[in-house]
Parts: C-alpha cells; structure tokens; sequence
C-alpha cells in the first residue's frame, strides 16, 4: 500500500467486478471486509484493482483503530445527532420554487421552496446511510440477513436517483445497483 494512500472507512459502499455490489463493514491493515449483497462477508485486499468505490464514507490517510468505547461513542452520536456534512444544492435551484399541482385546476397548488425539499432529501440520504451502516455492525444479525437488508437499502438509493438532478456535486449523488435497469 503507498504511504500516501487514502483508507475507505465502514460504510463506504462500492462494486467489485466479481463479487458485485458491497459495503465495508471494518477495516485492516492491509484488507477491507466488505459485505457482498451476492457472496457475502469477504476479505479483499486494500489494493485490489477490482474495487470501484461508489460512496466513500469516513475516508482517512491512516489505518484507523477503534477502541470499543471509542466505537460506542460513534454510534451515540450518529443514531442521535442531526449533524450532517454540508451538501451543496445546484446552483441553479438556490432560490428556486417546486409547485406542486393537482389535475383539479381549481385547488391551490403547493408550493415548496427547492432548498427546504433538497434538505429533507439529504436528511433521508444521511439516515439510509445510518441504518445501512447499523445494519452492517450489528452484532445478531447473520451475515445472510445484512446481505438481505443490504440489498433493500441499495435499492432505495436507486429509486432515490431521480434527485440526484438536485446536487451541485455528482459525488454526493444517489447510486443504486449498476444493472442497468430503473428500479
């Protein structure tokens, strides 16, 4: 591994070209255990020119190494905090209006302010990634029932691809399974 190198964190999600799609669910030295949706929990080599990041998530430049307390601590504060990281709206939404119109013409239509509905759609995003990752550490859940899960959640981001038209940044975008096909 090069001295420089970043260290995808638990959470990140990304597709190996032969076991599909997956989640890091802990971090080595020199591996990342990921859970496949098809194969289940493996041990692939940090440098495995297989690996696709999709989302990275808790990116350092250091092999991290968490103590129990310090891993409790962290999920007290995600479960808990509204705290999210800052996610530019497109600049040609800022200040911008949805109006939402029903086929009776002669009802008032709604109308929302873009950034009040892009928030909430972060807010969703932020939360997926909380159960997602909740799901992945959860000490009784077989590692067939995380794959299970695993499986649902990808497919809520990919129904969530619509918005991705919303974000400034297309790293931020929403990635559902790469098969293809619209959920």
């Amino acid at each position: 591994m090069e001295e420089n190198q970043l260290v995808l964190g638990v959470g990140t999600r990304l597709q190996h070209t032969q076991f599909g799609p997956g989640v890091i669910v802990g971090v080595k030295y020199a591996v990342y255990i990921i859970s496949f949706i098809h194969h289940g929990i493996k041990e692939i080599d940090k440098t495995d020119d297989k690996l696709e990041e999709i989302i990275a998530e808790n990116v350092s430049a250091e092999v991290e190494t968490v103590s129990a307390v310090e891993k409790s601590l962290l999920k007290i504060l995600r479960q808990w905090s509204d705290v999210t990281e800052l996610v530019p709206l497109g600049d040609k939404w800022i200040g911008g209006t949805m109006l939402l119109q029903g086929a009776d013409k002669t009802l008032k239509p709604k109308e929302i302010p873009v950034e009040d509905f892009f928030h909430k759609i972060v807010m969703l995003r932020d939360r997926l990634r909380v159960l997602e990752q909740n799901i992945n550490s959860h000490k009784k859940l077989s590692d067939e029932d995380k794959v299970n899960m695993q499986q649902y959640i990808t497919r809520c981001y990919g129904s969530l691809t619509t918005f991705n038209v919303l974000f400034k940044n297309k790293e931020q975008w929403f990635v559902g399974e790469k098969s293809g096909k619209e959920d």
